[in-house]
């Protein structure tokens, strides 16, 4: 199974047809710094803001809860929804806690030195994210692999990566994207290459519900999108079961 080459492609299990993803930008109004050691990226960085300020309050948002709860004809006041609204922002707010967390915060300075140039794989990272059109989970793992330019991450920092991008209001394909263009801005590689696989609630509990529906997204960067050999070599190793499961 090969990636097509310099694409991003959106494959459905069940049944749909396969388009080309577009690539999208964060909210203008946020922010990111960047440490000195990484000022070369920086172009790449500004399409990836992460960091922004609430423009209402804890108490609005509770508020706001509330009505939902009396528009679907509960009672906000009797005994197991006195605290709900408190219970939901809470959890919204975690849920999309990668808003207020930034990429230089999450390295730590842990970018290296090194003359390796062969592909670093970390495969089956858990993903949790919430789709943006109806607030519901999306669940499902990620593979990531880069070959370095000179430049290494600290494995626990990919992982982290793409819990940052996971934790806010998603779409995969935009998810997908974010988490390959962080890496390649960061540590300007040979190439990056991340598959994504999940199941959106939205598609199970809802609308056509179809629970057993996988959605696979792609991101291929420099020599994973020019060469075919190396993208295989990619695919081979995330389809192949470990011996850890």
């Amino acid at each position: 199974m090969l990636i097509p080459r310099k694409n991003t492609w959106n494959l459905t299990t069940s049944k749909s047809k396969v388009s080309p993803v577009k690539t999208f930008q964060q909210n203008q109004n946020m922010t990111l710094s960047i440490p000195p050691e990484l000022n070369s990226a920086s172009e790449v960085l500004s399409s990836l803001s992460t960091q922004q300020t609430p423009k209402v309050t804890e108490a609005e948002m509770m508020q706001a809860v509330r009505t939902l709860l009396l528009g679907l004809g509960e009672d906000p006041e009797r005994e197991g929804l006195k605290d709900t609204p408190k219970r939901v922002v809470k959890a919204l707010q975690f849920l999309t806690k990668g808003y207020h967390e930034s990429l230089d915060e999450l390295l730590n300075g842990a970018v290296f030195t090194e003359d390796a140039n062969e592909m670093v794989l970390v495969r089956d990272i858990d993903i949790f994210s919430s789709c943006e059109h109806h607030i519901l989970p999306i669940i499902g793992r990620a593979h990531v692999a880069y070959i370095p330019n000179g430049k290494v991450i600290g494995l626990s920092k990919i992982a982290r990566i793409c819990e940052m991008y996971a934790r806010r209001l998603q779409v995969q394909e935009r998810l997908t994207l974010q988490i390959a263009d962080a890496l390649q801005g960061l540590l300007k590689p040979q190439g990056v290459a991340v598959v994504l696989e999940a199941t959106h609630m939205c598609m199970v509990m809802r609308g056509v519900q179809k629970p057993g529906s996988w959605t696979v997204t792609s991101a291929m960067r420099g020599v994973f999108a020019d060469d075919a050999r190396t993208r295989e070599e990619f695919m081979n190793l995330i389809l192949h079961n470990t011996k850890f499961r």
